[in-house]
C-alpha cells in the first residue's frame, strides 16, 4: 500500500449472533486482503437485533474492529448507558441533546501513526426528533480538521434524500459518508464532485433469507395481524456487507469506494 494512502473498512449494520460470527470469522481475511488501517463497523443492532450490551461491545473490539458506530437503537440495552460514558470507540450519534452519555465523534490513531476522524449522525426524517445533523455535523467537521484531514462520516438515518444531502453538504471536507440504518446495501457507491465517496447505504451483516436480519414469519404476521410478535433474529444465509474507501492522506479525500457483500 502505498505511504499516502490509509484504507478503511466499514462493515454495515451487525445483526445479531450470526453477524458477531461473521465479523469474527471473515474479519482477519479482509483485513488482510485490503490493508487496512482501521476498521469502522455500525453495532447498534449486535444484541439480538436490538442495541448493543457491554460484552459484545467488547467481543466486537476483540474480533478487530476499531470504532463501533450506532444509531436510533444505541439506548435499547440500559446497560450500556454508564459503560458508554468513557470509551470513545464506541459511539451514538453526535446529534443527541447535550450531556448525553458518551461520544459522537472521535480520531482513531492507526498503527501506521494517522489520525483518522470518525464522526456518528442520526437523521431526522422519519426518526426521532434530534439536532440537526447537518449544522452539528458541519460543526464538529470543521474543528475535527483542525487536527486531520481524514474524516469518515456514519449519517444513520432513514431516507436516501437526507443521506445524499448530507454527503454533497460535506463533499470536500471528508473523506467519506457512509449510509447506514435500513440494512439493505445500495449499489450507488461513488466519489462526489469533489472528492468525497458517499453509499446511501452500507447494507448490513446479518441474514439475507430474512426481513432485514428478523425472520421473515414473524414480520409477515406483524404487517398481516398489526398484533405484537417478538422480533427474532434469522441464522441462515448469511452475508458480510459494507465497503472499502481509500483515503489519500495529504488530501484526505477518497480515491476510491469498493462494496463489499461476502456470503458466510
Amino acid at each position: 500500500m502505498p505511504d499516502n494512502t490509509v484504507n478503511c473498512l466499514f462493515i454495515g449494520d451487525i445483526i445479531g449472533r450470526p453477524g458477531r460470527i461473521a465479523v469474527r470469522d471473515y474479519l482477519p481475511t479482509l483485513t488482510a486482503r485490503y490493508s487496512t488501517d482501521i476498521v469502522l463497523a455500525n453495532g447498534e443492532n449486535a444484541a439480538g437485533g436490538f442495541g448493543i450490551t457491554p460484552q459484545i461491545a467488547e467481543e466486537l473490539l476483540n474480533s478487530g474492529i476499531d470504532v463501533i458506530t450506532s444509531g436510533n437503537h444505541i439506548w435499547d440495552k440500559k446497560e450500556i448507558i454508564d459503560y458508554i460514558k468513557d470509551r470513545k470507540w464506541l459511539m451514538r450519534p453526535a446529534n443527541y441533546p447535550p450531556n448525553v452519555p458518551g461520544s459522537g465523534s472521535t480520531i482513531f490513531k492507526t498503527k501506521r501513526g494517522y489520525n483518522i476522524g470518525v464522526v456518528n449522525l442520526c437523521g431526522r426524517v422519519f426518526m426521532d426528533a434530534l439536532d440537526c445533523p447537518f449544522r452539528v455535523g458541519k460543526e464538529i467537521v470543521e474543528s475535527m480538521r483542525e487536527k486531520t484531514n481524514i474524516i469518515i462520516v456514519d449519517m444513520h438515518a432513514e431516507t436516501t434524500s437526507e443521506k445524499a444531502a448530507i454527503a454533497f453538504y460535506l463533499d470536500s471536507m471528508v473523506s467519506a459518508v457512509i449510509g447506514t440504518h435500513t440494512h439493505v446495501q445500495t449499489a450507488d457507491e461513488r466519489i462526489l464532485p469533489n472528492g468525497t465517496a458517499f453509499i446511501t447505504d452500507a447494507g448490513m451483516t446479518g441474514s439475507v433469507n430474512s426481513v432485514i436480519g428478523i425472520q421473515k414469519d414473524i414480520i409477515i404476521q406483524r404487517f398481516l395481524t398489526q398484533m405484537p410478535k417478538k422480533f427474532e433474529v434469522e441464522t441462515k444465509d448469511i452475508e458480510l456487507q459494507g465497503v472499502v474507501i481509500s483515503i489519500n492522506v495529504e488530501t484526505g479525500l477518497a480515491n476510491s469506494i469498493e462494496r463489499i457483500k461476502i456470503k458466510v
